[in-house]
């Protein structure tokens, strides 16, 4: 199959071993993005039923016609390797034959590669910033550190900033990436919470969260 990054579209990053990835940013980004990453295979049929409206109980054929319906709707719905798909070797259209191409190229990247080398890959060529490209340049640019030395609030804060990676970070519009960055760090504590798809995050309004003391 594809030989991983040697075809990405994105521009050269400083490759990171998962293992030299803090393991709490690791699980900050999976509740952020895609909280069933672990159990799907590529897409996330839940997931996609949830973005368009659609009764779970209405079964594949069903979702996928309220899917084609409500296309405009799927982009908050993609998981963690459809965003890998799409940034290794897509482009960023809105066209739904590219949503259609993203989807099967997200299913053989499935059968290719392990979970942990669909992680360390994504936040490898993920864009988290404005010319940051990859956990490692993320992590020192608003942090100053490696990525394996981030503590639970800067990784949370990073996870936050995927879904609008070029107007909200922790440097630029730090209260769009504060309120998520909440939200993740609640969920990650046991809390019940919703966490918006990125469309939705103009919109957002953090209810009260009590967090451990040693969380801020």
């Amino acid at each position: 199959m594809m030989r991983e990054a040697e075809r990405s579209n994105v521009p050269s990053a400083h490759p990171t071993a998962l293992k030299d990835i803090s393991p709490v940013l690791q699980r900050m980004v999976i509740i952020g993005e895609d909280s069933r990453f672990r159990t799907h295979h590529g897409i996330d049929p839940a997931e996609i039923a949830d973005a368009v409206g659609v009764d779970r109980g209405k079964g594949p054929v069903g979702t996928l016609t309220a899917a084609w319906r409500n296309r405009e709707r799927l982009r908050g719905a993609s998981t963690i390797t459809q965003q890998l798909a799409k940034n290794l070797y897509l482009s960023s259209s809105r066209n739904p034959l590219r949503k259609l191409k993203e989807a099967v190229t997200a299913l053989r990247l499935e059968l290719a590669l392990p979970k942990d080398r669909i992680l360390e890959l994504y936040l490898d060529v993920a864009e988290w910033g404005q010319g940051v490209w990859g956990v490692d340049a993320a992590s020192r640019a608003y942090f100053g550190v490696p990525p394996s030395r981030l503590d639970e609030t800067q990784a949370a804060a990073l996870a936050a900033t995927l879904p609008h990676p070029r107007t909200s970070t922790p440097t630029l519009r730090p209260e769009r990436v504060l309120a998520r960055r909440d939200l993740i760090l609640a969920r990650y504590h046991g809390i019940e919470v919703y966490i918006p798809p990125a469309e939705e995050t103009d919109m957002l309004q953090v209810p009260a969260i009590t967090l451990p003391p040693d969380s801020l």
